[in-house]
């Protein structure tokens, strides 16, 4: 799968589960359940335990059927580490200009974390395919989004931090490609109640919030 396929893929289901477990055991519980619900892309965060054996696990089960990224990478060896574990996308909480490059150079979708406007543009610039606007919530959720694609409009936007099923159509309607979800969605409690359906009807849910807020 190249790059153009991966930036389209993420764009197409429009919601990127963000998932954070205590074992690799609960992030593959709550990562089948997403997927039940019909979402067929995940991040994978540097906070689960063994999470880079957990990409090369995932990517070897599905392929090409669920896209398998990593979250929260900081610096360039842990995402070399991923790449070379499988994982199709790069995703980091904030701007290290190191890993946009080397992600670059590597042909891999990648998309930093940033905040104000000259983060934004700076992470565009140095070659960002999306931009994580994060934590979108504490700026002031899809008004703060509007704000930033008014003299923006070519720049990709994926707002994380505070996204829920209330939320995330107005998210949507002011340009977001897609939208991260992290605890709304990745329920990790319902895991442990043996409640997996939650998740998976949720996942329905936010698919069908960003197609009808697409207008499709």
């Amino acid at each position: 799968m190249n790059k153009q396929e991966v930036i389209e893929r993420i764009t197409r289901g429009g919601v990127l589960p963000v998932i954070r477990a205590e074992s690799p055991e609960e992030a593959k519980a709550v990562i089948e359940a997403v997927r039940a619900g019909g979402i067929d892309v995940i991040e994978v965060t540097m906070t689960v335990p063994g999470a880079v054996g957990l990409i090369r696990e995932l990517s070897e089960q599905y392929g090409d059927e669920v896209l398998i990224g990593a979250g929260t990478v900081l610096d360039p060896e842990t995402a070399a580490a991923c790449i070379d574990a499988g994982a199709k996308f790069i995703i980091s909480p904030a701007l290290n200009l190191e890993t946009v490059r080397f992600c670059s150079e590597r042909d891999l979708v990648v998309m930093p974390g940033a905040l104000t406007p000259t983060e934004v543009v700076t992470a565009w610039n140095a070659g960002a395919d999306f931009v994580k606007v994060f934590p979108a919530n504490a700026m002031g959720g899809a008004s703060y989004l509007k704000s930033l694609k008014a003299p923006m409009p070519h720049i990709k936007l994926i707002p994380t931090g505070g996204v829920s099923q209330t939320t995330a159509a107005g998210f949507i309607k002011v340009g977001a490609s897609a939208v991260g979800v992290g605890a709304d969605l990745v329920d990790v409690q319902a895991i442990r109640e043996g409640r997996p359906e939650a998740i998976t009807e949720s996942a329905r849910k936010y698919l069908e919030i960003v197609k009808e807020a697409r207008g499709n």
